[in-house]
């Protein structure tokens, strides 16, 4: 009796009777601004929305452009997480201050200190290292142990690596400032530079490429470049992996320097639980197989297992223990000793 005197009240009034609600509309969409550009990431993304329900739209952009969107965007932004690759870029867009904490014990109970924000503003999904190629038909593995070795004069004419801006190269160059200090750091670069074959262009591919062709003996790549090259279904490929040998660095003494690919909620993130649900998805089993299986990533969190034969292929090694935001921190210095040296 109470409910239908309340609906003729209702009713004469124009007021609206309340409804049970299912979900929240913040639970049933999130906004990506991504960086990232590789198509095996679908894959996350559909499998986040099927176990979810969460409908994910996705901006994808180059990292510089999404980010002075978000900054422009300020508090008007529809975008919840930013994704992209490489450390310097997180650390950027954390000293600009878009990120928003997340306190979640399931992010920082899998993924490992030295590849999240102590704050937890940014973190890891998937690790990513920077090599040695060589050619075997020139090069024996035991010639060249170090990145050091990379500025020793009996490789003057023999080395190709891409452009010192790239962040890429900016990341392995502020590793060893972190490493030798900014002094010893700047010889190295003099060295590298002196012993270019050419002056830097193209890619990673670009310079695996060269190797095998005979153009230079040496090169700088993330790995993940060689895995694709040897899972690739072209011949040409397949036969330019079969010339390359691969050196990790430093594994007598502190380990092969190490990338990451991650993000962050963003600190105007119209949808956090959303928001805090993808990137707590990102550090799941199923979500870390995918970056190993599809993007010939390592997973961040050491007990996936990893299904892919070209990855494993590359071998065990001893990784840089190096906390990831010390590269962000020395990308400045690295760019700096770049330019006063002449590498390009």
């Amino acid at each position: 009796m109470r409910h239908l005197l309340k609906a003729a009240i209702c009713a004469a009034y124009f007021c609206v009777l309340a409804t049970p609600v299912v979900a929240k509309a913040e639970d049933q969409a999130l906004n990506l601004y991504t960086a990232r550009h590789y198509q095996t990431d679908e894959a996350l993304y559909a499998d986040f929305t099927r176990q979810t329900g969460i409908k994910i739209n996705r901006i994808e952009g180059g990292e510089d452009p999404l980010f002075e969107r978000i900054k422009n965007e300020g508090a008007n932004s529809p975008a919840d997480v930013f994704i992209t690759v490489d450390i310097g870029r997180l650390w950027r867009a954390e000293q600009a201050g878009i990120f928003a904490q997340v306190k979640s014990k399931t992010l920082e109970s899998r993924i490992p200190a030295a590849y999240r924000d102590p704050e937890g503003r940014w973190f890891g999904f998937s690790a990513r290292s920077r090599v040695i190629a060589y050619n075997k038909d020139v090069v024996k593995p035991g010639d060249i142990r170090n990145y050091e070795d990379l500025a020793d004069p009996k490789w003057k004419g023999k080395i190709c690596v891409r452009s010192s801006s790239h962040p890429y190269m900016l990341s392995l160059t502020a590793s060893m400032v972190s490493h030798l200090g900014e002094a010893k750091a700047e010889q190295w670069v003099r060295g590298l530079k002196d012993n270019l074959a050419r002056d830097p262009k193209g890619g990673d591919t670009d310079q695996i490429k060269a190797v095998a062709a005979g153009e230079c003996q040496l090169a700088v790549a993330n790995t993940y470049y060689l895995v694709r090259l040897l899972r690739s279904a072209k011949a040409d490929d397949r036969k330019t992996m079969g010339k390359i040998g691969v050196i990790w660095p430093n594994q007598d003494n502190r380990g092969a320097h190490m990338n990451i690919s991650g993000g962050g909620m963003l600190k105007h993130a119209p949808h956090k639980a959303a928001a805090v649900k993808f990137l707590e998805y990102l550090a799941s089993d199923e979500a870390q197989a995918y970056f190993a299986d599809g993007n010939n990533e390592w997973p961040v969190v050491a007990t996936v297992k990893v299904n892919n034969p070209e990855l494993e292929s590359l071998g065990k090694f001893k990784a840089d223990q190096l906390h990831v935001s010390e590269l962000g921190k020395n990308q400045p210095a690295a760019l700096r000793i770049s330019d006063r040296a002449g590498y390009k």
